[in-house]
Formats: structure tokens, sequence, C-alpha cells
């Protein structure tokens, strides 16, 4: 009798401080650092960092906080890749293009030309492999990636001439990353990638001649509009998708619970980012419409179209030939595509040539 009162006596004990290990363990706090490539307030873009971080104190109760250092402060917009993965900070905010010189394999999950739309590509990486084949590509980089907040169609440029034939973009000098840059310069155009902050200056100093960014809401407060008159639709960026880069470790570090108020706040942030990007954009041109009507909205003539499509295809051909990771993405992402495609094709592209139909 004796021994049991003492086992069990023990095994209070050894409870109490298991149980007091444990509930130490889940107050413990994390704060996380985040560089985005982003200005300080930048509309938009820091609008679904800020979201994610509110989110994510608020869900995990104070557990979980995310300090946000804007380019100003880590002075290497461009650099983000690399100081997540070196640790010098624990996340990123960024496009996953921009690291192309880096690991080429990350531009194609960002948004390819003659690619998908919004909910199309999020489809994709949701139900059809493509978180998998971006965590492929990242993990040897001790970086972890995620859908980080969506544009939508991203509008084709500011250009100070209007473009009429394939004459009219030989030697031009265009901010434009990524693939559609690589397919542009397949075409006669010098592209070339500029941080954000130095957009505007470079196009009024003639530095460039043209500018792609993002849409009316985003250009209209860069001012693009004082300078060039001719607006041009989008084919480059059908479903411009930024992303959060986790450093690895951190992430493993973090109790499962956390990860996954990590993974719902990003995601959230990624899908409010889209509505809120509508929304602005929609106003911005009402605003546009009314206050500037020197812009002229225009689409490239056929000829260049063509031109840039036949251009995108030999291009993703030499990506895939002898590159076995490259061939598998592109692959997913066309045969995905044309899957969804053909439903898009007689639910919301049938809806909209409906409405042109009637008054």
């Amino acid at each position: 009798m004796k021994k049991l009162v003492k086992a069990a006596a023990i095994g209070a004990v050894v409870s109490s401080i298991l149980f007091a290990s444990l509930a130490q363990a889940s107050e413990k706090t994390f704060t996380l650092r985040l560089a985005e490539t982003w200005g300080p307030n930048f509309p938009i873009f820091g609008d679904t960092t800020k979201n994610f971080a509110e989110r994510v104190e608020k869900m995990s109760d104070g557990r979980l906080k995310v300090r946000i250092d804007s380019a100003n402060k880590h002075k290497a917009p461009l650099g983000v890749f690399d100081m997540v993965k070196a640790g010098q900070y624990d996340m990123g905010h960024s496009a996953s293009y921009y690291w192309k010189g880096k690991v080429p394999e990350t531009l194609f999950f960002t948004s390819m030309p003659f690619g998908m739309t919004a909910v199309e590509q999020w489809a994709w990486f949701y139900h059809g492999g493509g978180m998998e084949l971006m965590q492929e590509v990242y993990e040897p980089h001790n970086l972890l990636s995620f859908p980080g907040g969506n544009t939508g169609v991203q509008m084709g440029g500011w250009f100070r001439e209007e473009i009429k034939t394939l004459e009219d973009l030989q030697g031009l000098k265009m901010r434009i990353p990524g693939f559609q840059g690589e397919v542009f310069a397949e075409v006669g155009v010098n592209p070339t990638n500029i941080a954000p902050g130095e957009l505007y200056t470079a196009l009024e100093r003639n530095t460039i001649d043209a500018v792609e960014w993002v849409g009316p809401a985003l250009d209209l407060r860069l001012g693009f509009q004082q300078i060039a008159d001719y607006y041009y639709t989008g084919w480059h960026e059908p479903a411009t998708e930024l992303q959060f880069l986790v450093n690895k470790k951190v992430w493993d570090e973090l109790p499962a619970d956390l990860q996954e108020i990590m993974r719902i706040a990003m995601r959230t942030a990624s899908y409010d980012m889209l509505i809120h990007s509508q929304h602005a954009n929609a106003e911005a041109w009402a605003t546009i419409k009314d206050k500037h009507p020197n812009v002229q909205i225009k689409q490239f003539p056929k000829e260049i179209f063509q031109a840039m499509y036949d251009a995108n295809e030999k291009l993703l051909a030499e990506a895939a030939e002898g590159n076995e990771q490259a061939a598998r993405i592109i692959e997913s992402q066309e045969e995905y595509l044309n899957k969804s495609r053909a439903y898009t094709d007689i639910s919301t592209r049938a809806y909209l040539n409906t409405m042109t139909e009637v008054e």
C-alpha cells in the first residue's frame, strides 16, 4: 500500500510538471520579422501584409505577432528572397517571378502570359497540384512559399507612342519583369526590371519608354497618366499572385496550431487582395475617365498578339528542354488551364458575351 501511495504521489508530481510545461509552451509568444518589397503604406500590396499580421495576432490571441519592415527600412526591395533564405528575416512578401535570375523555376508561380485567370490559378494551386510543385522549387532554398495576394488581370502598360506594328516595338525600353519580359524581348523590346519606387522617375526621365505596373488603382497613384497617353490592355499577367515567403527553419519551430493560423491568414489575405484590387481598380478607372481624358485604352494589334503568343510558346518549349522540373510545372499548368478554361468558356465567358447582347 505504501508503495502504491508513493507511486501515486510521484505520478501526481510528474503530471503537474508536465501540465505546467505544456501550459507554459502554449503561452509562449513568437514575433516574426517580415520584409516586403513595397514601400511603407503602399496601397493594396501593403494592406495585404497588414491584414495578415492583424489576423495572425488576433487568431493566436497574441501568441504570434508579425513585424513588417518595408523597403525603406531594409533597403533591398528585390532582395527579399536572399534575406529570408539566409534568416535575416523570418518572412517576406514579394512576387515569385522576381527570383527567376536566381532560380528560374520560381517565375511560374506568379502569372504566365496567356495563362490562367485568378480563379483558375487558385484552383490549380489548391486543388491541381500547384502548391506541391511550388514547394518542390522553394524547399531546397530553406524556404516555404504561399500565395500572398492577387491583382487579377494586369494592364499591358503605359506607352508614350501608340503601338501599331511590330516595328514600333523594336528597341523600345520597357519596365516589364518575369517571363513576359522575355516574351517582349523576342519581339524586339529591351525589357528591364526596376523597383516600384523608381518607376515614375524612370519614365519621366526617359530612362525607359514604357512601363508596365499593375492596373488603374496603383498606376494612377504613381502618376503614369501624366506622362503617357496610351494605356494597353493585358495579356501578360492574367492573374498576378504575390507570395508570402517563410524561412523553413522558423516555420518548423512554430507549434502546429500557429502554423495553421498562418495558413488561414495567408489564404484569407490573398483573397482579400483580389476583391480589394477589383474595387480599387473600378474606382480608379472612373477617375481616369473623368479627370484624364488624354488617356486612351488600346489593344495590341492582332499581328503583335500573334507574334507574342508564338514567342511565348517557343520560350516555354526552351524552358522545358533539359529541365525536368520546369517541364513538369509547364505541363501541369497547361493541362489544368485547358481543363479549367473549357468550363470558363461556357460559364463566365458565355455570361459576359450574353451581356453584350442586351441593352
